[in-house]
């Protein structure tokens, strides 16, 4: 591992502790439990993280450079999010990232990428969804969630994470270019046809699979998710 990776694991750790400050904030001592919440992170970084590190799980489109895949580990980390609120949400983001980094096979740079794309994603969603607990605050958290990270990935995929993995891992952009022109020609250059040739189209079916699941999956299990809640408002009345 060399020092670009155990900087990017350093400030992996300190957001971490970031998360935690503002999580520990939003909530009174009373109603507090460092054992729940450590419990939830925990239990929903383990699913991220299976469904991020194990290869069956990632799928590859064969009209899409070889780089690019799908992956639905996104999925617990917007459940936990949902149920437990943005930052609990974002710790789950972190440990997934964290667990993933010894099994890198690009030095962190797609770890970074995909840690960006998601916070993108779930964060915006979650912070919505909080504000408004409804069908139509749902709807309304996952078409900016999407936007937001449409518009990320792709900006920064063009001028930020193309050019630093080119930089990290050697490779030039001819050799980049050939392997997305291998799949689809209508990738001219690593600028803007390859962003809307082949990140857009990518996040498109990514986003969409993981809102479907997100929503199936959070509908049938979450009065299970807020049954602690659920009891102490009972008790309490």
């Amino acid at each position: 591992m060399d020092y670009r990776s155990i900087c990017f694991i350093i400030l992996l750790i300190l957001l971490v502790v970031f998360l935690l400050k503002l999580y520990f904030s939003s909530y009174p001592r009373p109603h507090f439990s460092y054992s729940r919440l450590a419990a939830r992170v925990g239990i929903f970084g383990a699913l991220a993280s299976v469904l991020y590190v194990v290869p069956v799980f990632s799928i590859s489109l064969p009209f899409l450079p070889p780089f690019l895949s799908l992956h639905f580990d996104e999925v617990p980390v917007f459940i936990a999010a949902f149920a437990y609120g943005p930052w609990t949400g974002m710790a789950v983001l972190v440990i997934k990232t964290l667990i993933k980094l010894p099994f890198t096979s690009t030095l962190c740079v797609g770890e970074l990428a995909d840690f960006l794309f998601s916070a993108a994603f779930i964060l915006p969603a979650a912070f919505i969804y909080q504000k408004k607990r409804n069908l139509k605050g749902v709807g309304i958290g996952f078409a900016v969630g999407t936007i937001c990270q449409l518009v990320v990935s792709m900006v920064l995929n063009v001028y930020a994470m193309l050019p630093f993995y080119m930089f990290v891992m050697g490779l030039s952009y001819e050799t980049i270019l050939g392997m997305c022109q291998a799949v689809n020609p209508a990738i001219t250059d690593l600028s803007w046809p390859y962003a809307f040739m082949a990140v857009l189209p990518l996040n498109l079916i990514k986003d969409a699979a993981v809102i479907v699941l997100t929503f199936l999956i959070y509908r049938s299990i979450g009065r299970l998710l807020h049954y602690e809640g659920d009891k102490k408002r009972r008790q309490s009345q």
